[in-house]
């Protein structure tokens, strides 16, 4: 079945925001590649639930292994059309000082693997129309504060490769976009109250919807905008100046 559809590869695909993408290119007719960092009936449930899917396991801690699942995707299906890197850890840490830990797990997971899979699918990848990849960032890029200082670094960098990679590529119907949500969902340790409250401290103070994430995933799917172009949708909050990550300005 997977075959005659489109496949979009999500890293991270099987919980949160990933599963809402997953089920939303299922409904347009993709075929989804679901990823997990390790295989559990949970995911394989989920992935099952899907129109056309498949289930694939990889620690994106490993750079090397990360790029032999890209590689193996690319040599077996026919129409590779999309890539979004949607999988990120978010661990607390602060201006004081890098923990290299934290640090080094967050620059890996959320920049550098990322940059490996999007490298090789653009290399090895075999699509009809061009192919397209998503970068997920971060309002922060714009609207910073200290909080989760290794996470916030990396996205920055990872940001950095929307542009760059955009710039190389020679093929003019493929496509790199970023795409930087705001609190959609309860993040990290917050409870229900205080995601009510954090999550509507943008500009329109209003409950960003992940559905509005998925929605605009699809619309980048078709190549409408530029190559090397971000979209933020996070009701303004990137708009804003806030001190500090909204999940400690909710509880102040």
């Amino acid at each position: 079945m997977g075959m005659a559809r489109p496949a979009v590869l999500i890293t991270g695909a099987a919980r949160r925001i990933g599963a809402v993408l997953s089920r939303r290119f299922a409904a347009a007719g993709w075929h989804v590649v679901v990823h997990v960092h390790h295989h559990s009936d949970e995911a394989a449930t989920f992935a099952a639930s899907l129109p056309s899917a498949e289930l694939i396991t990889c620690d994106l801690l490993d750079q090397a292994a990360a790029k032999a699942m890209a590689s193996e995707l690319a040599g077996r299906l026919a129409d590779w059309r999309m890539l979004i890197n949607s999988a990120a850890v978010f661990r607390p840490d602060s201006a004081a000082k890098i923990e290299p830990a934290i640090f080094d797990e967050a620059i890996r997971v959320n920049a550098e693997t990322p940059t490996i899979l999007a490298q090789t699918f653009l290399a090895e990848g075999r699509a009809a129309g061009g192919k397209r990849v998503i970068q997920f960032l971060d309002q922060k890029i714009l609207n910073t504060n200290p909080d989760f200082f290794s996470y916030t670094m990396a996205k920055h960098a990872l940001a950095a490769t929307v542009r760059m990679l955009a710039m190389a590529e020679t093929d003019p119907e493929t496509r790199i976009y970023g795409l930087a949500p705001g609190a959609m969902l309860p993040s990290f340790d917050q409870v229900d109250a205080e995601h009510e409250l954090s999550g509507r401290m943008n500009l329109l103070e209003r409950l960003t919807d992940p559905e509005e994430l998925a929605d605009a995933a699809l619309f980048l799917s078709g190549g409408w905008l530029s190559s090397g172009e971000t979209l933020f949708i996070d009701s303004g909050q990137h708009l804003l100046s806030q001190r500090r990550d909204v999940l400690y300005l909710a509880r102040e």
